[in-house]
């Protein structure tokens, strides 16, 4: 039986092994502490348990070279969801957000460049460069993006209309059957509004490959290269692969401030993020702990979870968990054995958890200056300022890139997204110098020609990635003062991402909404009662969204109220 709410002070004199919780939340990421904040709002006393020193998990700030701070792994906003920046009043909390404009830059070999950004005269100008045609299209083609985002911008923030698992009262039978039922003619109402054309246009894109999208708009290379690494951004598919349409979607459902569409750099990097989040969580009571790994779910003979088991050997005491760790490694490695159905178990099992992604953060001691702009002061322009596309520079070399990872081997030309984030933020390295991300895809998790453990193999890698930004802004090399690489191994080990994936799984349409995690279960509840997921593994998907720690904390939040 659930307890009645009750609000515990996050400076209680209890100690965490000594009192019994209303919930314990696994992990310290950011929807993990979304999900703390909600619970303790709501009366719950909630402790949140992160395996590493720090919190945050992928949206961290780490200081690895001194005197400059790298946003480890995630590395813009954009997908925060509004309603969790509002109600956890996180600009109060010292949340920050650094508006991008121009928003992109695509250097070019041939001496030619593509800036892009909210300024619609000047993308128009620039893309007329290239074609006149796709000056005249892309208007369009973001306005039909920005209208399928508000189509599915609702259900981003509810949980899904999941079938109701295990036996219940008549009373919550029917109740669930008014909701879902509420759910779907919300959704019919909204098709006829956006009107069978469009809806059919929305489905094209949802299932086709994104090398078909935008190819059916627009011509010129460099503008479709730079719209399609927003499809495969993260994931192991090719600009070829059905499905990846959603992905560029994906990308574009986010905004800042109100703007749609528009990614921003945090002021202090992306643990600000967390750490505002944090702050919300801990004023409401709730208390968060470091260095607390989770090893072992408690689960009782009835089927119930009843707490955690600490890898120091702590218990706490808890009839409500919330996983913000991936699917897998709830259900792998923390769950007992045979306490899983078979089905769910293998199902788990066989999700696609794969990544080819690397991350690269530098230090540097100045600007790259790209030869195409021909510049050569030490001072930052548009060109810096945005993500800037370097590598392959047509469809069919993005999906070359792809296909070296699918043989076994890193891409000899990756895809790399660059971002400078000290030309807005200036608390995150000393004067005069500069902080780099490098975001390089492919690079599968178990190379055919090496292994990421061996740091020679490492460094030629992180050399031919220098060497390739070095062809369109000459010199890059010589700037830097030092790197941290995460490779997908690396992002396993160190943030918990199973196989490296930052989406906490798949995002190909067998892996969202009603099948996100697994079919029969994408509601955050799971088989074993009292333990819930929420993060990324479940809907509506990966990237820093809060949303699946909001939604999860609603559903544990309203399981309380029933029981």
């Amino acid at each position: 039986m659930w307890r009645q709410f009750r609000k515990f002070s996050s400076n209680s004199s209890f100690s965490a092994k000594e009192k019994k919780w209303d919930a314990l939340i696994i992990g310290g990421g950011h929807n993990g502490l979304t999900a703390a904040a909600y619970l303790a709002r709501s009366g719950l006393s909630v402790a949140v348990l992160e395996r590493r020193h720090i919190i945050g998990g992928a949206a961290v700030t780490e200081e690895l070279i001194p005197g400059f701070k790298f946003s480890r792994c995630s590395y813009l906003q954009s997908l925060l969801r509004p309603c969790v920046i509002k109600e956890l009043e996180l600009k109060r909390h010292g949340l920050k957000l650094l508006k991008r404009s121009p928003s992109s830059f695509t250097p070019r070999l041939d001496g030619r460049y593509l800036l892009l950004g909210s300024d619609k005269e000047q993308n128009y100008s620039e893309i007329s460069k290239f074609s006149k045609s796709d000056a005249d299209a892309y208007s369009r083609y973001e306005s039909q993006l920005d209208k399928f985002c508000e189509f599915m911008d609702p259900l981003l923030d509810s949980s899904t209309p999941e079938t109701l698992q295990g036996s219940s009262h008549l009373n919550t039978r029917m109740r669930h059957k008014l909701q879902n039922s509420a759910f779907w003619a919300n959704c019919l109402r909204r098709a006829l509004h956006l009107g069978q054309k469009d809806l059919v246009d929305l489905m094209d894109l949802l299932l086709a490959p994104a090398s078909k999208v935008l190819n059916n708009w627009f011509e010129a290379d460099v503008l479709k290269v730079t719209l399609a690494t927003d499809a495969v951004i993260g994931t192991t598919a090719s600009v070829h692969t059905p499905g990846s349409g959603y992905v560029l979607l994906h990308h574009v459902m986010g905004e800042s401030d109100g703007d749609r569409g528009i990614w921003s750099y945090v002021e202090g990097g992306m643990g600000t993020v967390s750490s505002a989040i944090a702050a919300a969580a801990k004023e409401a009571g709730a208390t968060i702990l470091t260095n607390a790994e989770v090893s072992k779910l408690m689960i009782e003979d009835t089927g119930r979870v009843h707490g955690v088991l600490l890898a120091d050997g702590t218990i706490l005491h808890s009839s409500v968990v919330l996983s913000n760790a991936t699917p897998f490694k709830t259900f792998m490695d923390l769950v007992p054995d045979d306490v899983l159905p078979r089905d769910f178990q293998n199902a788990i099992k066989c999700s696609d958890y794969r990544s080819a992604t690397t991350k690269i953060n530098l230090a540097v001691d100045r600007l790259p200056q790209f030869q195409c702009c021909n510049l050569s002061h030490p001072d930052a322009g548009p060109q810096h300022g945005g993500t800037i596309h370097i590598g392959p520079e047509s469809i069919e070399e993005m999906h070359s890139a792809a296909q070296d990872a699918e043989n076994g081997l890193p891409s000899q030309r990756p895809i790399i997204e660059m971002t400078i984030p000290t030309v807005f933020d200036k608390t995150i390295c000393p004067s005069g110098k500069h902080v780099i991300g490098l975001f390089i895809q492919y690079t599968p998790y178990k190379p055919s020609d090496g292994s990421w453990e061996n740091p020679v193999y490492r460094e030629s890698f992180a050399q031919r990635c220098f060497s390739m930004i070095d062809e369109y802004a000459p010199g890059f090399s010589s700037s830097i003062i030092g790197y941290d690489m995460l490779t997908p191994p690396d992002l396993e080990r160190e943030i918990g991402l199973t196989g490296g994936n930052i989406f906490h799984g798949s995002m190909g349409l067998d892996s969202l909404f009603l099948m996100r995690p697994v079919k029969g279960w994408s509601n955050y509840r799971t088989p074993i009662e009292g333990l819930y997921l929420c993060g990324s593994g479940t809907h509506p998907g990966g990237g820093v969204m809060g949303a699946p720690g909001r939604n999860a904390a609603h559903v544990v939040i309203e399981d309380f109220k029933k029981s």
